[in-house]
Formats: C-alpha cells, sequence, structure tokens
C-alpha cells in the first residue's frame, strides 16, 4: 500500500515552492488562492522572504502546508492508500485524502498557528529534544515527578529521540534531573512555545470552535492521527481526534509502525524536507521511503 506523509513546522526553508510556481498553472492557482485567504502575499514570503520571516508561526504553519499540499496535488503519481502528518502536517494529509478541501485546511492551518502564538506568549514555554537514550519509561518517569512545572513528553518520533514540552522552568529542571540520571543527552530546542503540552489549552479551545465549524468530507482513504496512532475514516472522528492533537502528544513512531502492520509499504514524503524518511527509516530499517 502506498502511504503518503506530510510534515510539520520546522521543515520550512527560503524559496520554498518556487519551482512549483513557475513550473504549474495548478500551483499558480493555488498559491493565489492562498494569498486572498491569508490577506497577505505568502507566495512572495516564502519565496523571498528571509529565515526569520519564515520563523513566524503565523507564516511557517501555512507556508509548510501549502507547499506540502501543492507538492502533492501537482506532483502525485499514485493515489493513496494511507496518509499521515506529523503535528501541523496532518491537516495537509486530510486535504491529501480528500477529508478537507485546500481553502477549508489552510483556514484552519492559519487559525491554529494565530491562536499557538497567543497561547505561547500568555507563559514563557519551550521544548527539548532528549537524544541516545535506552529507555523513554525513564524520561516518561522524570516528567511526571516534576509536580510544580509543566513538563511532557510531546513526540515520539523514533527510537531513540523523544521531545518534551513545557514551561522554561520545567524544561530545565527536567534536563538537570535527565542529567543528574544519566538519561539520554538533551537538548533545548529554538521554539516558540511548549506545543503539544496542557499549555496549548487555550489554542485547543478555539481551535475546536473553528474545526467544529468546518465541513469534514468522509476521506478516500484512512488517516492515522497523531493523538492515538490509529487509522480513521469518520468525520466526526478525525475532527475530535485533530483537536485533542494540539494539547497531546505526537506518536509518530507509534504511528508509522501501525502503519506498516496495516500493509503501507511506501511512504512517500510530500512538503519541504526530507525528515519524515529519515524517522520512518530509523523506527524500520527495512521501509521503502521516497521524497515527491
Amino acid at each position: 500500500m502506498v502511504a503518503y506523509v506530510f510534515p510539520g513546522q520546522g521543515a520550512q526553508f527560503k524559496g520554498m515552492g518556487k519551482d512549483l510556481y513557475d513550473a504549474s498553472a495548478l500551483a499558480q492557482a493555488l498559491f493565489q488562492k492562498a494569498n486572498a485567504i491569508l490577506g497577505f502575499d505568502i507566495a512572495e514570503v516564502m519565496f523571498n522572504g528571509t529565515d526569520e520571516d519564515l520563523k513566524k508561526t503565523e507564516v511557517t504553519q501555512p507556508a509548510v502546508f501549502i507547499h506540502s499540499v501543492v507538492s502533492f496535488l501537482v506532483l502525485k503519481q499514485k493515489a493513496p492508500e494511507m496518509v499521515a502528518g506529523h503535528s501541523l502536517g496532518e491537516f495537509s494529509a486530510l486535504v491529501a485524502n480528500g477529508c478537507l478541501s485546500f481553502e477549508d485546511g489552510l483556514k484552519l492551518v492559519s487559525l491554529r498557528a494565530k491562536a499557538m502564538q497567543k497561547a505561547c506568549d500568555v507563559q514563557p514555554s519551550t521544548m527539548a529534544a532528549v537524544l541516545r537514550y535506552q529507555d523513554e519509561k525513564q524520561i516518561e518517569a522524570i516528567c511526571a515527578e516534576i509536580k510544580d512545572e509543566v513538563v511532557v513528553p510531546a513526540n515520539y518520533n523514533c527510537p531513540g529521540q523523544l521531545v518534551i514540552s513545557g514551561s522554561v522552568a520545567g524544561i530545565d529542571l527536567a534536563i538537570e534531573k535527565l542529567k543528574e540520571a544519566s538519561v539520554g543527552r538533551a537538548l533545548k530546542l529554538q521554539v516558540g512555545g511548549a506545543f503539544h503540552s496542557p499549555l496549548m489549552a487555550p489554542a485547543r479551545e478555539e481551535l475546536a470552535q473553528a474545526i467544529t465549524a468546518t465541513t469534514f468530507s468522509a476521506p478516500i482513504c484512512p488517516v492515522y492521527q497523531n493523538c492515538n496512532a490509529k487509522a480513521s475514516s469518520d468525520a466526526e472522528t478525525i475532527k475530535q481526534n485533530l483537536i485533542t492533537q494540539l494539547t497531546a502528544p505526537v506518536l509518530w513512531t507509534q504511528l508509522v509502525q501501525q502503519m506498516i502492520a496495516d500493509g503501507a509499504k511506501e511512504f512517500i514524503e510530500c512538503g519541504p524536507g526530507n525528515v519524515l524518511q529519515g524517522l520512518i527509516t530509523k523506527i524500520d530499517a527495512s521501509a521503502v521511503t521516497s521524497k515527491l
């Protein structure tokens, strides 16, 4: 079975999408739609903006979504039999399987980005990657020990790479405790806030209203969702899982393992970068991956 996978925030780069725009009338039409929906020239920022411009959450998330969806619509040669996306990428996956229109997906992504930025502004928060550990349960236990600050597992990216998320003080304390316990190597990430943690609750409430009011169609193939690593084909279930995703960990390792167990033979990454190909081959060395 052919599985299409879509990256999340962090995959952006200067000039992203320019080659697609120059080569395809469909891409040009989609970029023009995006400019109208967002109320600013996202194409100009993607093609010619600085790295700093592209790092702004309200730009990054729409940019990655647009690049991913346009890549899929313009370049795909095989129909998807299953789809998944990492965090933000789940919205791209839902356009690819026909659950969301491009327009509605972009509106939700833009709202999500702004709501997340507002939540980040309320309390200083951050994330850290923990690498080269033996047992993720040790990391989970250390997070659970910290009672007075928010710190939780946020991204189960692949074996040996788990990202934790929380308040700045909570992450600093967790890093200290991990070092004391000789559990892996923790590196604080350059991110604007504690994504996939309880600190995103205000953003989840705002996004929930918009998702509830948006039409989700019956998909042409299942989407494997971040919050439970299970296949979903029911529009209402997909909606609820998409709302849950904002404050729940991304179970990427478990999700990819489930896709393989369900028959995925080829993973095609759509969008900027090739991070997901790398994660998938670390999850299962026999997995066949390619870039669209």
